[in-house]
């Protein structure tokens, strides 16, 4: 009897969304980690649809409490003001960044969203970047803030906004993947790989 091994499953991300969060940032790690074939919930803090900080309306896939006792790979944390500052202010959130922190499971956050793991000490003794000016460096003397694109620390990646996106949500693909995802995701950009 011939018998085939079980798929891998692939891996699950959150990607928690605020209002005011940085569009560009969220959108762009949407669609490439689904490009990749990675299963991506998106959810809002509440039942609303998120009005992001330029004004594009963005409708979660479910709410934060419908998946507050749920396993993931990772959560991506998009930044934007005062996108960030919402999440950084939500209770539960914060317990599950603690819970996947404890669990050794994968953390990001880009722009001004790694105010909020370096708020909960997630940060501490690693290398990390945020967009310019959005984080208080004397605050955290524990953090190592450089300035680069993207920094992978661990099981934490972050990066510098915007106009590094695209390079973090690759990053985060390579991370979950590995280099051959990323590539192929790559060629399909018409990126030089």
């Amino acid at each position: 009897m011939h018998t085939t091994a079980a798929a891998t499953p692939m891996p699950r991300v959150l990607i928690p969304l605020a209002q005011g969060c940085e569009e560009l940032e969220a959108v762009t790690v949407i669609d490439l980690l689904r490009r990749a074939g990675i299963e991506v919930v998106t959810a809002g803090l509440d039942e609303q649809p998120v009005t992001a900080s330029r004004r594009t309306r963005l409708l979660p896939d479910t709410t934060l409490a419908a998946v507050a006792g749920q396993s993931f790979d990772m959560i991506v944390l998009p930044g934007g003001l005062p996108g960030a500052d919402h999440l950084a202010a939500d209770a539960r959130l914060i317990d599950l960044l603690r819970a996947q922190q404890a669990a050794g499971r994968y953390l990001a956050a880009i722009c001004a969203a790694p105010k909020v793991l370096a708020s909960v000490g997630i940060l501490d003794e690693r290398t990390a970047t945020a967009y310019p000016g959005a984080i208080e460096v004397a605050d955290y003397p524990r953090v190592r803030f450089v300035d680069a694109p993207v920094v992978v620390d661990g099981p934490v990646v972050t990066s510098r906004g915007p106009g590094t996106a695209m390079d973090f949500a690759l990053q985060l693909i390579e991370s979950l993947l590995g280099r051959a995802a990323r590539e192929q995701v790559e060629r399909g950009l018409a990126r030089a790989v």
